[in-house]
């Protein structure tokens, strides 16, 4: 295919800020999971757990991937394919930190990312609401380890080069899952169970989680020597959609706005903030947008791409497209049809529209799926 250059999609970005597009846009959402866990990449057999407890391994992983990313994603979206001047890392454990702050244990299951099982069940609730995880952070275990390994990183990098570049450490901070996905992580299936069985209680946990996630971020973030709230902010929360429109504006949507008016400086802003929400979350968004003033929706799949552009109108930003599992496991000749049939859904009426992946793409895409999705974005995401 004749991919566009690097000048050509910053038009097309620009473009796009700037409320002209003159193309849908195309990103890829992806991880240092694309190259860990592929082993025609990691040729040298490092595992996730080797990547939670050896820097040389974080750096060298963060690195190589940064590296590949540029090089293979920039080939089938409006990505840039230069490599940035120094390595960016960190003490990363990709989505588990908020279950192993409130005290899970953190493990890497062969071929998979890091995780931590549900540890505690309704026994557990009142006491969970009694403990005060914020009353020491810097003893909090898992903060402790990670800030430590962050110190560790930082000693590594000083010595440390690929590809004639050196690596810088970030300082250790933290966002947020969101409480029912932190709900879930922490009691698995029985705090579903409490949100319909003791709505008042289930609450209560949600708050907690919330308040103790925003306690523990600002704390983060002030140690890093940065304000404690954002501009614009935004949040995720993926398992409310386990969870009815009703119990989600009863339990959950005043902590999703609490979230946001404590982290950013965009209340009363309308459209001003994101959201992402993966799965088959899509009813709520309506609501979020009204109340919460997202305007920007990174969305998973299923998704109505059309349905939703007529409920949410054209002034809101969508992100979205193929479901992962085609991408990785279909036909370029039907990636690219999926992705065009998005693309004439009318999703993009307004302009306001990227196409991605829906959502997050796993190891072991095939360059050739991925073409045929920019292919297709290229043919018929134009603007007159």
């Amino acid at each position: 295919m004749n991919i566009p250059t690097n000048a050509e999609k910053q038009a097309v970005w620009d473009a796009f800020s700037n409320g002209k597009p003159t193309r849908t846009p195309l990103r890829w959402n992806v991880n240092v999971r694309t190259w860990l866990l592929d082993p025609a990449l990691n040729t040298e057999g490092w595992t996730f757990e080797d990547y939670l407890r050896d820097p040389q391994v974080t750096l060298g992983a963060q690195a190589r991937y940064q590296a590949f990313a540029a090089r293979f994603y920039s080939q089938s979206s409006d990505r840039f394919g230069t490599l940035p001047e120094q390595w960016v890392c960190s003490a990363d454990v990709q989505n588990c930190y908020d279950a192993a702050f409130f005290g899970g244990t953190v493990h890497a299951p062969p071929g998979q990312v890091p995780a931590v099982e549900p540890f505690l069940t309704l026994d557990d609730v009142d006491r969970f609401l009694a403990t005060d995880f914020c009353a020491n952070l810097a003893d909090n275990p898992f903060l402790r380890e990670r800030l430590a390994f962050t110190e560790e990183l930082k000693r590594a990098a000083k010595d440390f080069r690929h590809e004639g570049r050196s690596a810088a450490v970030a300082d250790y901070t933290l966002g947020f899952d969101g409480a029912v996905t932190a709900g879930a992580a922490v009691f698995g299936s029985d705090f579903f169970l409490l949100l319909g069985m003791d709505p008042e209680k289930g609450e209560r946990v949600i708050e907690k989680i919330t308040r103790d996630a925003l306690t523990r971020n600002r704390w983060l973030r002030r140690r890093a020597g940065l304000p404690e709230r954002v501009a614009v902010g935004g949040f995720a929360d993926d398992s409310v959609q386990l969870i009815s429109s009703a119990m989600y504006r009863d339990l959950v949507l005043q902590w999703h706005v609490f979230w946001c008016d404590e982290t950013d400086e965009a209340a009363g802003k309308p459209l001003a903030r994101f959201c992402h929400l993966c799965g088959d979350a899509t009813r709520h968004f309506k609501t979020i947008r009204d109340a919460v003033g997202v305007g920007s929706f990174d969305t998973g799949f299923p998704v109505d791409h059309g349905r939703l552009r007529l409920e949410l109108g054209p002034a809101v930003t969508i992100s979205g497209g193929p479901h992962v599992g085609l991408l990785r496991s279909g036909t370029p000749g039907a990636c690219y049809r999926e992705a065009e049939r998005i693309l004439k859904s009318g999703v993009r009426d307004g302009g306001k529209f990227i196409l991605q992946e829906g959502n997050n793409l796993p190891p072991r895409c095939p360059l050739e799926n991925l073409q045929a999705v920019y292919q297709a974005c290229l043919d018929h995401g134009r603007f007159a």
